[in-house]
């Protein structure tokens, strides 16, 4: 399970271009992406396509690649499995009888959470924001009490009605907004979810990672 950058292609680590350079295979989300990667570093091994929605149909192929040696997984951005495809493949793996080693490296959650600054006793993570208003409310809503800060990916086309949303529901919450992290145009707002909002703007590209602050916990009198 080999994380690759999430932006910047400095961020891969040297362990992640070794043991691309050693494996059989490389099962990949999108096997253009992975070739821009691999074309920086000199890497030439046979990709296997595994991407979602479709994760299940590719599995048997690169199931078939792991009797035959070492597979590595890549996903675009950041770790596999975490809102990318690879969990299918790690449980067939394990059953199978396989191992499955983790080599760490950038990840947006850990980048914007540096960034934001903001205590608490760990963090949620929350995947992608719902769509629905009605969904994203009531998971703003279970948010009301807790201290940790919850960290969460967006789409750019959404931001902004996410951002109102949380104005609505936690209006007094402390944001940040980390957008296109370790690319050229690197974005980091803070404020409220109101002032992030006028900050951004209308036309807004690129990936978004947010961070809401936990509740402050009243000192005691």
């Amino acid at each position: 399970m080999v994380a690759t950058p999430i932006g910047n292609l400095e961020d891969v680590t040297a362990r992640a271009v070794r043991v691309l350079s050693e494996v059989g295979a490389i099962a990949a989300e999108d096997t253009r992406v992975t070739s821009r990667l691999l074309a920086r570093h000199a890497i030439r091994k046979p990709l296997i396509s595994y991407r979602a929605p479709v994760e299940r149909r590719g599995l048997p192929r690169v199931m078939a690649a792991l009797e035959q040696g070492d597979v590595a997984l890549v996903s675009d951005a950041g770790s596999p499995t975490l809102s990318d495809p690879g969990q299918a493949l790690v449980e067939a793996a394990w059953k199978a009888g396989h191992t499955v080693v983790p080599i760490p490296g950038a990840s947006a959650i850990t980048a914007a959470l540096s960034v934001a600054g903001y205590g608490g006793p760990g963090f949620t993570f929350l995947g992608y924001l719902p769509r629905k208003p009605g969904e994203m409310r009531r998971l703003l809503a279970s948010l009301a009490d807790d201290p940790r800060p919850a960290v969460a990916f967006d789409s750019p086309y959404r931001a902004q009605k996410s951002l109102a949303l949380i104005a609505e529901t936690l209006p007094e919450r402390h944001v940040t907004l980390a957008r296109e992290l370790t690319k050229l145009h690197e974005q980091v707002l803070r404020g409220t979810a109101a002032e992030i909002a006028s900050a951004l703007g209308d036309n807004v590209r690129g990936e978004i990672t947010l961070v809401v602050s936990g509740v402050r916990k009243k000192a005691r009198t």
